[in-house]
């Protein structure tokens, strides 16, 4: 059964950075890219990042580029998202997702606020 476990979520300050990571079991974790989303009220999820394998080809969405970081470790079958330079509009509930033989599996969510 494939589970994904979000941590890492909280409120912050505008400029300041949060670290999220999400524990993924029941599936060869190191097999599958896998992607951070995130949903903000009233709004559509959207991608955050996306990331093939560990030092592999990455792909960030236009409002993050250049402030987020996703990084994969495969040994503690683990998926990292590093924000600096928080901003307002970065508050949402984030969630890991993956998808394991054509069926999406996603996180409970961590949320995150930014607000001075």
């Amino acid at each position: 059964q494939v589970q994904l476990v979000e941590s890492g979520g909280g409120l912050v300050q505008p400029g300041g950075s949060l670290g999220l990571t999400c524990v993924g079991s029941g599936y060869i974790f190191s097999d599958y890219a896998m992607s951070w989303y995130r949903q903000a009220p009233g709004k559509e999820r959207e991608l955050v990042a996306f990331i093939y394998f560990p030092g592999g080809p990455v792909n960030y969405g236009d409002s993050v580029k250049g402030r987020f970081a996703i990084y994969k470790d495969d040994t503690k079958q683990t998926l990292y998202l590093k924000m600096n330079d928080l901003k307002p509009e970065d508050t949402a509930m984030y969630y890991c997702h993956v998808k394991v033989d054509r069926v999406d599996y996603w996180g409970q969510g961590t949320q995150v606020s930014v607000s001075s």
